[in-house]
């Protein structure tokens, strides 16, 4: 998905139809053009395996908690589970 949904996109010229946003016009974001995002590192979270092909389900995943407000696990992350959700919300 993190390949297809780019390449999709750039084939079909969606971005290129899109009028793009002047950022700095908008009040919210004004004190944020020097310093978009702010990072916080955290340790003890759950980490996908090395050598695992699962980035996109664990960004998403993160994502999730993380705009519910919730904590992210770190006795480790369902995959399977997951993708059964996932899957079946499509």
């Amino acid at each position: 998905m993190a390949k297809i949904l780019p390449t999709y996109l750039d084939m079909s010229g969606f971005l290129d139809q899109k009028i793009r946003i002047d950022w700095s016009t908008i009040e919210a974001y004004r004190d944020k053009i020097d310093n978009p995002l702010d990072v916080q590192y955290v340790e003890g979270i759950a980490q996908q395996t090395i050598g695992s092909l699962d980035c996109g389900l664990f960004v998403y995943v993160y994502v999730e908690y993380l705009s519910d407000g919730l904590q992210v696990p770190d006795d480790g992350i369902d995959v399977g589970l997951l993708r059964k959700r996932y899957d079946s919300l499509l």
